[in-house]
C-alpha cells in the first residue's frame, strides 16, 4: 500500500489472500496518519470489489455451475471453486435477490460467490453493479472509518467487525424462518377456505 498507494488497495483487494476485514481497516489506520486519503482508499476498496465481482459474474452467465466444475478441474487446481460456497449464495440469492448482494459484503466466502447465482439468474449487469458497489461502499466505508478512529489498534478492528457476518446471518435465517412459516400459513388457510367453500357448495 505504501509503494502503490491507491492502486495497491485495489491490487490487495483483488489478488491477496487477506479478506476486506483486514485491508480496509489498514487503510483507514494509515489516512489517519495523513498518507492516504480516507474517501479515496475506501473508493479503492470498492473498486477492487467491482473488478474481482464480475468475473464471477460471467461465469456464472456464461458458463453455469457444471462449467465452473470442469474450469476448476482442469486448471489443476489454480482456479478453486468451493462449490460449498456457491450453494450457500444461490440459497441467499434466491430467497433476497438484490440485498442479498449488498449484505453478503459482510460476510466471506459469500461476498465473492454471490456473484455466480446473481450471473445465472441474468439480472442486468449494471444493476449487479449497483447492488455491489452500494454494498462495498457500505461495508468498506465501516471498516475503514473504525481504523482511521483507532489508529495503530487498527487490527482490532477484524476482531470486534468479524463478529458482524454472523449477526447478518442470523438475521437473514430469522427472515427465512419468518418467510416460509408465512407461506405455510397462507397456504393453510387457503386449504381451509377452499374446504369451507366445498362444503358450503354441497350442502346448497
Amino acid at each position: 500500500m505504501e509503494s502503490f498507494s491507491y492502486l495497491g488497495i485495489v491490487l490487495l483487494t483483488l489478488i491477496s489472500p487477506l479478506p476486506t476485514e483486514v485491508i480496509m481497516p489498514l487503510t483507514g489506520f494509515m489516512a489517519a496518519q495523513g498518507k492516504l486519503n480516507l474517501v479515496y482508499a475506501v473508493l479503492a476498496g470498492v473498486l477492487g470489489s467491482v473488478i474481482g465481482a464480475l468475473p464471477w459474474y460471467f461465469a456464472g452467465k456464461y458458463l453455469g455451475e457444471p462449467g465452473l466444475r470442469k474450469l476448476s478441474h482442469r486448471s489443476g487446481g489454480w482456479i478453486k471453486v468451493s462449490m460449498e460456497d456457491i450453494e450457500k449464495s444461490k440459497y441467499w440469492f434466491k430467497q433476497y435477490g438484490g440485498r442479498a448482494v449488498v449484505l453478503s459484503r459482510a460476510v466471506p466466502g459469500v461476498r465473492t460467490f454471490i456473484s455466480v447465482p446473481v450471473g445465472i439468474s441474468g439480472m442486468p449487469v449494471l444493476l449487479f453493479l449497483f447492488y455491489v458497489v452500494l454494498g462495498a461502499t457500505i461495508w468498506d466505508a465501516l471498516l475503514a472509518g473504525s481504523g482511521y478512529v483507532l489508529g495503530d489498534r487498527y487490527y482490532l478492528v477484524k476482531q470486534y467487525l468479524g463478529p458482524a457476518s454472523n449477526v447478518v446471518v442470523a438475521i437473514l435465517l430469522i427472515a427465512v424462518v419468518v418467510l416460509l412459516f408465512r407461506r405455510k400459513t397462507r397456504r393453510a388457510n387457503k386449504s381451509k377456505s377452499s374446504l369451507s367453500a366445498k362444503k358450503l357448495e354441497s350442502k346448497l
